[in-house]
């Protein structure tokens, strides 16, 4: 049986594929606060905003491709059993290669009705436009859980963690709960590691290896010390 490989991956991860974070861009997303178009308020208060603002990340999204080191997590899976949990919304672990993914906070590619959180719908090439309804006669909307919003994907999240033989936090500054949480959810004999071109302080990290690096170089060198032990 292969041992078991979590990864806990968050924004830094995809920056090197050139997609934005909030953490580089002093607060802002692409110029628009937190608060005007990632939560359920901005929501009600101008959903033409908030359809704008996640299409045009869409159309980011498209035009980036997954880059070494998401496609060595893929490739750590002839050796490990892999599993992603992320808290990004693209969906460049899964055009890597990586089999087994769980998206803490949704996926932009996705849209699900106002009104009810399933089924999710594939969105394709399309976007989504005001009045664009789904088949309950509701407005569509980006398949994103919003701050604010509740995480029903910790659940298997946790579970998931707390089996691993090796735990892995990359390119997240452990910022955001629920998420940074489950550093604290992995068994005592589990491995540890960080990789972050900034290292976070987090109390519940004194046991982790510290590996200071971007994503790319970073993960190339957590191959080697896995390979070595």
């Amino acid at each position: 049986m292969k041992p078991k490989l979590v990864v806990l991956s968050g924004a830094g991860i995809s920056a090197e594929s050139g997609l934005k974070t909030f953490r580089d861009a002093g607060g802002l997303w692409e110029g628009h606060r937190v608060q005007d178009v990632a939560t359920p308020e901005a929501w009600a208060r101008d959903p033409e905003l908030v359809l704008r603002f996640y299409n045009l990340r869409r159309d980011d999204l498209r035009k980036a491709q997954p880059n070494a080191a998401h496609r060595m997590f893929a490739e750590l899976e002839s050796q490990f059993e892999v599993n992603i949990i992320t808290q990004n919304v693209d969906d460049l672990h899964e055009r890597a290669g990586s089999s087994r993914v769980l998206h803490l906070h949704g996926q932009l590619m996705q849209a699900r009705s106002t009104k009810n959180t399933e089924p999710i719908y594939d969105l394709g090439t399309q976007n989504i436009q005001l009045g664009d309804l789904a088949p309950d006669g509701a407005q569509l909307r980006p398949h994103i859980v919003w701050f604010g919003e509740d995480v029903p994907a910790m659940y298997e999240a946790v579970e998931i963690t707390s089996q691993a033989d090796v735990f892995v936090v990359i390119g997240t500054s452990l910022a955001v709960y629920p998420a940074a949480s489950l550093v604290h959810d992995i068994p005592d004999r589990c491995r540890g590691f960080v990789i972050d071109r900034s290292i976070p302080y987090f109390r519940g990290l004194s046991s982790f290896t510290m590996i200071a690096a971007t994503a790319t170089n970073g993960v190339k060198r957590l191959k080697e010390l896995l390979t070595r032990s």
